[in-house]
């Protein structure tokens, strides 16, 4: 995307969730889209296999009950 699509982007979607941005603003809104989705693409370029950063596995620790905890009559 060039930066008028990316403005043209950022106007659209300010519209459809009725937020109300002037010029000045838009601009900056999608100077930074821009920058972030540069960014991005960098990640997305870099050769990385499955192997090179695995999921971590979420373990819940079992819930202790308090042992302070004052017993109800």
């Amino acid at each position: 995307m060039n930066e008028f699509d990316v403005l043209a982007y950022v106007k659209a979607s300010a519209t459809a969730q009725g937020l109300v941005l002037d010029d000045a603003r838009a601009q900056r809104v999608a100077t930074h889209l821009a920058r972030t989705a540069n960014l991005a693409q960098l990640l997305e370029d870099a050769p990385l296999g499955v192997a090179d950063e695995p999921a971590e596995i979420y373990k819940p620790i079992a819930f202790q009950p308090l042992s302070n905890k004052r017993e109800l009559p």
